[in-house]
C-alpha cells in the first residue's frame, strides 16, 4: 500500500470516528445528564471505535505491517474503555448494573452489551496466555472471541436510542462489522480448523 493510499486510510478513520464523537457532543441529551454518566457514554463510544482500528492493525493497513504491539495496546485501552463505561454507569445507577451483569436486565441493549463485554475480558485472558496456549489455539479462540465482541458491540450500540446520532452510529457500526469481516476472511483462521 503507498504512502498516500494509507494517509487517506487514516484521514478516513479519523473523520468516521470524530464525526461520531462530535455528533453525540451536541446530543440534546446530555443536556441534563451528570458528568460521570457523559463519561460513562463516551468511553462506549470510544471503544466502539477502538473496534474499528483493532482489525485495522492486525492487518497492516494502518501501519505497512501487523502492528502487533499497538494492537495489544489498543486492546487494553478498550479493556480499560469498557470498565470506565459500566463503572460510571454503576455510580449513576448500581440496580441496573447488577442486572444487566446477572443478565436480568429486561432491555435487550444491555444483554448484548455484557455479552460483550464478557467475551473482550475473556480476550485479554487468551491475550495473556498466548505463549502457553500455542499458536493455533490461541488464534481460534481469539477470533471467535472477537466475533462476539464485534457483533454484541455492534448491537449493543444499535441498539441503544441515546446520544449517538443514528448516521454516524449507523456508519461507525457497519464500518466495525466490515473490518472485522475483512479482516477474518484475510487472515483465514477458520483454516486452521482443518
Amino acid at each position: 500500500m503507498t504512502l498516500l493510499r494509507r494517509a487517506l486510510l487514516w484521514a478516513a478513520l479519523a473523520l468516521a470516528i470524530a464525526a461520531a464523537l462530535v455528533a453525540a457532543a451536541q446530543s440534546p441529551l446530555l443536556q441534563w445528564r451528570e458528568p460521570v454518566y457523559i463519561i460513562a457514554g463516551f468511553s462506549g463510544i470510544v471503544g466502539l471505535a477502538l473496534l474499528l482500528v483493532q482489525p485495522l492493525l492486525v492487518t497492516g493497513l494502518l501501519s505497512g505491517g501487523p502492528a502487533r504491539r499497538v494492537h495489544i495496546w489498543t486492546g487494553a485501552g478498550l479493556v480499560l474503555a469498557v470498565v470506565v463505561h459500566v463503572a460510571g454507569l454503576w455510580i449513576t445507577s448500581p440496580p441496573d448494573v447488577v442486572d444487566v451483569l446477572l443478565f436480568r436486565s429486561p432491555t435487550p441493549f444491555s444483554i448484548w452489551g455484557a455479552v460483550a463485554m464478557w467475551a473482550l475480558f475473556a480476550t485479554a485472558i487468551l491475550a495473556a496466555a498466548r505463549k502457553r496456549l500455542g499458536l493455533r489455539i490461541w488464534r481460534l479462540g481469539h477470533s471467535a472471541a472477537a466475533i462476539v465482541i464485534v457483533t454484541g458491540t455492534v448491537v449493543h450500540a444499535w441498539l441503544i436510542q441515546g446520544t449517538m446520532e443514528d448516521v454516524t452510529k449507523g456508519a461507525l457500526c457497519l464500518l466495525v462489522l466490515g473490518a472485522g469481516a475483512w479482516t477474518l476472511r484475510r487472515r483465514r483462521v477458520w483454516r486452521m480448523l482443518r
